[in-house]
């Protein structure tokens, strides 16, 4: 071993603290003094006991750094004590004083009380006391290393437990984040819902157009496997795809388009331009505003305002196109007067290929069947059976057609008292179609 690692100084006003403990056991007291002699070093402090007996009584009473045993002693033998206390006591270093002719008993201490060193009696002094600071050194090393060892572990599931109140947190605020994004996605859809309201407030041909044609464009995109976000688009596109005809004089408002005049017919023709115009600020909107510029695109390339044919019309509007046709032609807007659903149904079908793409044509008659315009899975209730917390399975819609609240609005105290008195203040009762209670 290299430097001696020794206890730091003391101050010269007080003596210094011991930091090593050496237990000397041997039947003979001159050789126990001999030994004392040697080891009245700084720092060390000398216990005695003449038998392993003793020896044994006082580890079980004073912690000891190093033990060194003759070998031969009455009763318990060198060999003997060195086992027991590496049984017992094995963070304890072990050190043997043996004669020349005890080589085989020395084996036997080496080999059971797993020695770490043996001394030849007599001793040099200067060995005996560079094995006792090696052997000293060595455990000040472990102890060291069981330190930073035992530091290490701690460490580490210190770092572990911070990292797990981390990922909780991470977790919690992703959650919390994720919560507020639903909270705004929900209100920019009913704040969309609310303002193509606004145009159904004219009523005629417009009240309930945009819901109807929202809802059928949106079951026409999921049939053709569009993400739910693309899905949104062509929804809200639906809800507003006729905000641009909002400042049409009335005639004209309740007038089929059959019956225009070249005149009116070119005004009408400026309504998805004039769209595109009051939502330019929107940033946001801007891929809804692309799908109602183009939904009166044809196939063909005969529509307007662009004469875009084929895939050059975005998938969106080409789905608003059938969607927002199929309504009309049953509103009366493009026959006067207007048809029947299974009509309609056969109307755009005959278009297909021409006026409309037919893939989409084909996915519109795959999900649009009229037994999917019931309100599936809810409850029709009145307002006195109205309570907090229940959810709404459909638009709920006054009686001239003006979107009041949209699906999937929760009830609150203040919305249950608002609706009771509407109906109070209004008269007649609204369809009010609630989710059962297992699905709200």
């Amino acid at each position: 071993m290299s430097a001696v690692l020794s206890p730091p100084a003391a101050p010269l006003c007080e003596p210094a603290t011991p930091a090593w403990t050496v237990l000397c056991v041997d039947d003979e007291p001159n050789i126990l003094s001999a030994l004392r002699r040697v080891l009245r070093m700084p720092g060390y402090r000398v216990l005695t006991a003449t038998s392993g007996v003793e020896a044994l009584g006082l580890l079980e009473r004073t912690p000891v750094d190093l033990l060194i045993s003759d070998m031969r002693m009455p009763g318990m033998d060198g060999a003997a004590l060195l086992e027991q206390v590496h049984h017992r006591w094995p963070q304890v270093l072990r050190m043997l004083l043996t004669g020349h002719a005890d080589m085989g008993s020395t084996v036997a201490a080496i080999n059971r009380g797993r020695i770490l060193r043996y001394i030849h009696k007599p001793w040099d002094e200067q060995e005996l006391l560079d094995a006792t600071r090696d052997s000293l050194d060595r455990l000040a090393l472990q102890r060291e290393k069981d330190r930073l060892e035992a530091l290490t572990v701690a460490q580490n599931e210190a770092l572990r437990q911070l990292n797990e109140q981390l990922e909780a947190r991470v977790q919690a605020r992703t959650q919390a984040l994720e919560d507020a994004n639903g909270r705004l996605r929900g209100s920019y859809l009913n704040s969309i819902k609310v303002f193509a309201s606004l145009l159904e407030l004219r009523g005629g041909q417009f009240a309930g157009h945009g819901r109807r044609v929202a809802a059928v464009a949106r079951r026409i995109a999921r049939g053709m496997g569009l993400s739910e976000d693309d899905v949104a688009q062509v929804f809200v596109a639906g809800l507003l795809h006729d905000i641009g005809l909002i400042g049409m004089a009335d005639p004209l408002a309740g007038k089929p388009l059959a019956r225009y005049s070249a005149d009116e017919l070119a005004l009408y023709r400026q309504h998805p331009g004039q769209a595109e115009q009051s939502l330019m600020a929107l940033e946001d909107m801007q891929p809804v505003v692309a799908l109602i510029r183009a939904h009166h695109e044809r196939h063909d390339g005969q529509g307007f305002p662009d004469g875009l044919a084929g895939e050059a019309i975005p998938l969106g509007a080409r789905i608003l196109a059938v969607a927002d046709a199929f309504d009309d032609l049953q509103s009366g807007h493009l026959v006067d007067p207007g048809v029947s659903q299974k009509d309609a149904m056969m109307l755009v079908r005959r278009a297909s290929g021409s006026q409309f793409d037919p893939a989409v044509v084909e996915a519109f008659c795959r999900v649009n069947e009229p037994q999917q315009a019931k309100l599936p899975q809810s409850l029709r209730i009145e307002s006195d059976a109205l309570q907090p917390d229940m959810v709404l399975a459909a638009d709920l819609v006054s009686s001239r057609g003006i979107l009041m609240l949209t699906a999937g609005q929760r009830m609150t105290p203040a919305l249950v008292a608002r609706i009771r008195e509407f109906e109070s203040r209004e008269g007649g009762s609204l369809q009010i179609h609630v989710r059962p209670p297992v699905l709200a």
